[in-house]
């Protein structure tokens, strides 16, 4: 991304998922570095496991915290129907991280929407630019399925501007400072998730 001024990501997800934690833990990585960060969120029902996407934008001099159709750089996506309907979003070589992890908003338990047979083939069918991986099986296989936004986080870190230990660090820095007993376990999370977008 270092040929461009403006990095633009977007994630999203169903509520719990920890989207915006995700999306404020790399808000805050691009803040330290010293780049002009804007960030902005849409929950719809966040905490009953409604929708939720989150944009974030850093570089020299951002303006505007919402990211333009057709410029989105990397697509974090923590549910792969979510990641499908925002995949159109994203700038020609842009990429997709996607969680094959399927968790079904009220939308479609109440029959307002129907959940898309296989969203992972359908973007691959569109020819998008994707790692597609079952971040929940791997946060499980941890002992924490809470642990899915910090191998997301893991899994774009080699598509940062600046270098994956970086956003690591700050990442662990937040646990030790309230939760110092869950350092190791993100370090290992993060880690798994670098392995997951290389194998994947």
């Amino acid at each position: 991304m270092s040929d461009r001024k403006i990095t633009n990501i977007l994630v999203a997800g169903i509520g719990g998922q920890g989207v915006m934690t995700a999306a404020e833990i790399l808000a805050q990585t691009a803040l330290a570095q010293g780049y002009d960060v804007k960030k902005t969120e849409v929950a719809g029902m966040a905490q009953r496991g409604g929708v939720v996407t989150s944009h974030v934008r850093f570089g020299e001099k951002v303006l505007s915290p919402a990211i333009p159709p057709g410029e989105v750089d990397i697509l974090v996506g923590f549910e792969p129907a979510e990641s499908l309907r925002w995949c159109s979003h994203l700038r020609r070589n842009g990429v997709a991280m996607v969680s094959t992890t399927r968790q079904e908003p009220p939308v479609v338990s109440l029959g307002l929407f129907e959940y898309p047979e296989d969203p992972v083939a359908q973007m691959r069918a569109a020819n998008i630019r994707m790692h597609a991986f079952d971040a929940g099986a791997i946060a499980a296989g941890l002992g924490n399925f809470r642990l899915v936004n910090t191998v997301m986080l893991g899994a774009i870190s080699e598509y940062l501007p600046f270098s994956p230990d970086v956003l690591k660090n700050v990442i662990l820095e937040r646990f030790r400072a309230h939760k110092p007993k869950l350092v190791a376990i993100n370090e290992q999370a993060f880690e798994a998730g670098r392995a997951a977008q290389a194998e994947n």
